[in-house]
């Protein structure tokens, strides 16, 4: 046993984490917290660890990996669609949802994944600006709810404001992309967002801090979960317009506007929104048709570790 390779699969969920040790057949769940995260530490340093496979979500994981590296950990961050692969490989059971503790550390023995370069301390940083920059945004945002219904006396002091907020998301950004530029698996997923057109710094930034899920779950719940999926009113016999409601106010404002400019700059769009426009559907209805097609093709590029391709999405 002592010769043996240690591997152990961790499942990354928003509030647990699921561990598996192969081949001990040690399983236990902790809360994805700092106190789950020492408990896990704990509990597997002992074992010695050849290498600890953790699936990568860009912001759930960050926690346990930074205190791993820490504790000077061999930790590889999977990519979930490899593990998926690796599992229809072998013929085990090949889920929808995120895969098994259990399954992550078979796909680690089989396998044996190259272990991740990590920087903790700017891993770390790295979450903490972007939530810091959403904040900012925030209060930006409601400066300018302020601008157009305070009198204009007022109005220069509320324009300081939002030009100061302004130009610290800019100052954060700078710092942000220093630090993705030294953080592989930042700047892996930084690439792939950007490699389409009509997404910028903005989108990026936003997807990264408000929506961790990219990447994890399917097509229509992505789309729900930011808000762009058409809702059915219907009540007896009254059936109305499909609206979408709900979601996260801020990614889908901020998608908005980079659809704008994608329908402009990406052919794909270009095309989805005039030909829908030529149907007779309203303007607005094929914007928000695009940004559902966005959210879902940018959930599968990430999925997929896979940029911007025309001709595969």
């Amino acid at each position: 046993m002592n010769n043996q390779e240690i591997n152990v699969g961790i499942d990354t969920g928003k509030h647990q984490l699921d561990i598996y040790i192969r081949p001990l057949g040690e399983y236990f769940t902790v809360t994805n917290d700092a106190k789950g995260v020492k408990e896990a530490i704990k509990r597997i340093a002992p074992h010695h660890p050849t290498r600890i496979i953790i699936e990568a979500t860009g912001r759930l994981e960050t926690a346990f990996v930074c205190a791993a590296a820490k504790a000077n950990l061999p930790v590889v961050i999977a990519n979930t669609y490899h593990v998926h692969n690796f599992a229809v490989s072998t013929g085990k059971r090949a889920k929808t949802d995120k895969l098994d503790a259990k399954m992550i550390a078979h796909y680690g023995e089989a396998l044996k994944p190259r272990l991740s370069d990590i920087k903790p301390d700017n891993i770390q940083q790295i979450s903490d600006l972007l939530v810091r920059r959403a904040q900012l945004i925030d209060m930006r945002t409601m400066e300018k709810n302020r601008l157009s219904i305070l009198p204009k006396a007022l109005h220069r002091s509320i324009k300081k404001i939002i030009n100061t907020l302004q130009k610290e998301v800019e100052n954060i950004e700078g710092i942000l992309d220093e630090l993705m530029q030294e953080t592989a698996q930042w700047q892996e997923l930084k690439n792939i967002l950007l490699s389409v057109k009509g997404v910028g710094k903005v989108l990026a930034y936003t997807l990264m801090s408000d929506l961790p899920e990219l990447g994890q779950l399917n097509r229509k719940e992505i789309a729900a979960l930011v808000g762009v999926a058409p809702m059915n009113r219907e009540s007896g016999a009254y059936k109305g317009k499909r609206k979408i409601k709900g979601g996260r106010h801020r990614i889908r404002t901020v998608l908005f506007m980079s659809m704008l400019s994608a329908i402009q700059s990406n052919a794909k769009f270009k095309g989805i929104y005039t030909g829908m426009v030529a149907a007779g559907k309203p303007k607005k209805v094929a914007i928000v048709a695009c940004m559902r097609r966005l959210i879902t093709i940018l959930n599968t590029m990430v999925k997929n570790n896979r940029q911007w391709d025309e001709k595969l999405v």
